[in-house]
């Protein structure tokens, strides 16, 4: 069973003509998309800040501080007073040490992305990962917790690509799979990714079971919010 997508975003057309495409290929954002990792990123950050003195933050906070890659996150997680370059550059890397020891304690795929997955390979449609998460950790993680799937690419933080919502490593796995942008579907949780389908030219899609609100999604340009992984493949009933 497939289902349709909860809301089309007003602000486009509502003709299926106008929305929907001949999809070939899909490209996810990673934590707060296939993973929620939320968990393992505030124990590991909270972690470092009680360590060096400063105070921590709740989980539900942390929603708000990823997503932009490390070094967001530690200045985002900093006190306003101690966001200079050598306590973040320290704490970036002791949150880094920390991360690697504890990266999979309570990561886990969201319910139905194992069907999704299932459902898209049963479609051949070609899958890639791109995440503002260090690549070393954004292989891991893939490797480890999505184990049976191919994913024709899986990028992650390098410092020769800019971080998302720059297009480029979205443009790069365009590339790769030689797939124009206009027949991706891009995945994901946050206005960052929202914003790099868009620069893309890929097909942004809201992710609302992960760490961002369906507001933020619709305001940076989400076409479709999706309440389910399900919903992705509807989306492919709906071309």
């Amino acid at each position: 069973m497939t289902y349709a997508p909860s809301a089309v975003n007003a602000s486009f057309p509502k003709t299926i003509s106008n929305i929907f495409m001949h999809f070939k290929a899909i490209l996810f954002d990673l934590d707060g998309t296939l993973l929620n990792t939320l968990e393992d990123l505030s124990v590991a950050a909270n972690h470092v800040l009680k360590k060096n003195g400063f105070p921590i933050h709740t989980m539900e906070e942390y929603r708000f501080f990823v997503g932009d890659g490390i070094a967001a996150l530690i200045k985002r997680a900093l006190p306003e007073d101690q966001r200079n370059e050598d306590v973040i550059r320290l704490c970036i890397q002791a949150y880094r040490e920390e991360y690697s020891r504890n990266w999979k304690v309570k990561t886990r795929p969201y319910d139905g992305i194992t069907e999704m997955l299932d459902a898209l390979t049963y479609r051949r449609l070609k899958m890639a990962v791109l995440s503002n998460k260090p690549d070393e950790f954004t292989k891991q993680c893939v490797n480890e917790f999505l184990p049976h799937w191919t994913f024709d690419v899986v990028l992650g933080q390098r410092s020769s690509l800019p971080p998302k919502p720059d297009p480029a490593g979205a443009m790069e796995v365009s590339l790769s799979l030689n797939v124009p942008p206009p027949h991706f579907i891009y995945l994901g949780d946050t206005a960052t990714d929202m914003k790099t389908a868009t620069a893309a030219g890929m097909f942004p899609a809201g992710a609302t079971w992960g760490f961002r609100s369906e507001q933020e999604l619709r305001e940076n340009g989400a076409r479709v919010l999706l309440k389910t992984p399900q919903e992705v493949v509807g989306l492919l009933d709906l071309e």
